[in-house]
């Protein structure tokens, strides 16, 4: 659609679905049975002043909701895809492309005969897929990765999930909350989440753990195999002990892996990592006219990241010499119980990096909206740098509308602006952002609920290089 903007000839090949994980298998899969699972668990709790004595969930028809979502926008991206293919501005095809050379790609499809197009430029936006581990049969009947899970016909009595990355753990956020399915959480790692400060890890843990999730922290899988048509696994923990269960169902969630095999990238020498990645300088490939973007390459892998990338990529081509992309103001949204939004740095990367900070911390228990909505469980945090100027870096928020707090915060980082202009903002009242002038206000010391009263649910205080921590 960018290059189409610039009235330049495209050709789009696809051997698969318009839209790809963003939408198959993917974000609005997963995050529309999320959304479905979340109403489900409130009508269902009785702590809001009304119960719900009576329900009837239909595996079938959660899955039938959600094909519907997905079908929604597979059709207006395909009504869009038309409409330019007849305007004669975009040529789609339906197969499967490969290079040939830095300008020839071949295209074989169905039922005819291989064919060769020429282009001057080519945007390598090829995806990527859940990986498997050499040893586990996933078959997507009873071991599946997130690409089959939609295909089950009925809520699992239980069922094990492997790995405890963002789809582990928001798979076994929507198993738990349908309530039908005990759900086993493997997790190498002492804690779940590792790269999230450990209150966001510990707290997203406990209320998986509320919600019947068993956790298997730090152990190792040394096997899964299928017995009689039921998941045997065995783990191995660091003390030396064993176990073994069995679960109806399993779920491999380990990472993915490039769809960077039999394109031909090895016949034009494009430059790749030892992982399949492709290494790029600012969305260009060690070929010039040759450009990657999305999950293909080694870095963050969204979609939001994917069609920023795939814009700049377009805008770099055609010669409008845009800005090198920055990943310093990225946001993101865990869809788990409650959500999770992110925006810049985190504690542990700020450590890492070597930054002093200062944060700012605000409990939802303190926030009206959070307080109308009779829930409570949850935080903001802010961080900003340990200076005069205090320029903000990041912030995390864990509860209910957390995604709804990020933007504004997104936009200041990319300005570098100082916290000083976050706290002059006026939020809508009642709302959860109202927490974060609040926490603007706290490193500035004049908030209106104050630390020293309520110290059990706000915190402000500064870390230095040495891990040296001091109240503000």
């Amino acid at each position: 659609m960018r290059a189409i903007d610039f009235k330049k000839k495209v050709c789009l090949i696809e051997r698969e679905n318009v839209g790809g994980a963003g939408i198959f298998n993917g974000a609005l899969s997963s995050k529309t049975m999320w959304e479905l699972s979340q109403n489900y668990q409130m009508m269902k709790s009785s702590q809001y002043g009304y119960y719900v004595y009576d329900s009837h969930l239909s595996f079938s028809a959660v899955v039938h909701e959600t094909h519907k979502a997905v079908n929604e926008k597979f059709q207006q991206l395909k009504s869009q895809v038309d409409f330019y293919v007849k305007s004669g501005e975009l040529d789609f095809i339906r197969g499967s492309a490969s290079m040939l050379s830095t300008r020839e790609i071949r295209v074989e499809m169905e039922n005819e005969d291989d064919f060769i197009i020429s282009a001057d430029h080519t945007i390598l936006a090829i995806g990527s897929r859940p990986r498997y581990l050499p040893n586990i049969p996933i078959d997507e009947k009873i071991i599946y990765t997130s690409d089959g899970i939609l295909s089950m016909e009925h809520y699992p009595e239980s069922i094990v999930i492997l790995g405890a990355g963002v789809i582990g753990c928001e798979f076994a956020t929507i198993f738990s909350n349908f309530g039908k399915t005990k759900v086993y959480l493997i997790d190498k790692a002492p804690r779940i989440l590792p790269f999230e400060d450990t209150d966001i890890s510990d707290m997203v843990a406990t209320n998986l753990a509320a919600n019947g999730v068993h956790i298997h922290k730090g152990a190792s899988l040394s096997e899964m195999t299928i017995e009689n048509g039921q998941v045997k696994y065995i783990l191995e923990f660091e003390d030396g002990t064993k176990e073994i269960r069995y679960v109806e169902k399993a779920l491999v969630s380990v990472g993915r892996v490039p769809n960077s095999e039999n394109i031909g990238l090895d016949k034009i020498g494009l430059k790749l990592n030892n992982r399949g990645y492709c290494e790029d300088e600012d969305t260009q490939t060690s070929i010039p006219n040759i450009y990657a973007i999305g999950d293909f390459t080694a870095d963050i892998a969204l979609v939001n990241i994917a069609e920023l990338e795939g814009r700049h990529a377009v805008e770099r081509i055609f010669g409008t010499n845009p800005k090198p992309l920055n990943y310093d103001n990225i946001s993101t949204i865990m869809f788990l119980n409650p959500e999770v939004a992110s925006v810049g740095m985190n504690e542990t990367q700020a450590k890492k990096a070597g930054i002093p900070y200062r944060v700012s911390k605000m409990s939802f228990d303190y926030m009206n909206r959070a307080i109308a909505m009779r829930q409570k469980q949850g935080f903001i945090k802010l961080i900003v740098s340990d200076d005069d100027e205090m320029t903000l870096l990041g912030m995390r928020v864990l509860g209910a509308h957390a995604s709804s707090t990020i933007e504004a915060i997104a936009l200041l980082i990319s300005m570098k602006k100082s916290v000083r202009v976050l706290a002059e903002l006026i939020h809508a009242h009642p709302s959860i952002p109202e927490g974060i002038q609040e926490c603007a206000r706290m490193l500035l010391g004049n908030s209106i609920t104050k630390p020293e009263v309520f110290s059990q649910g706000l915190t402000c205080y500064s870390v230095q290089t040495d891990g040296t921590i001091k109240n503000l």
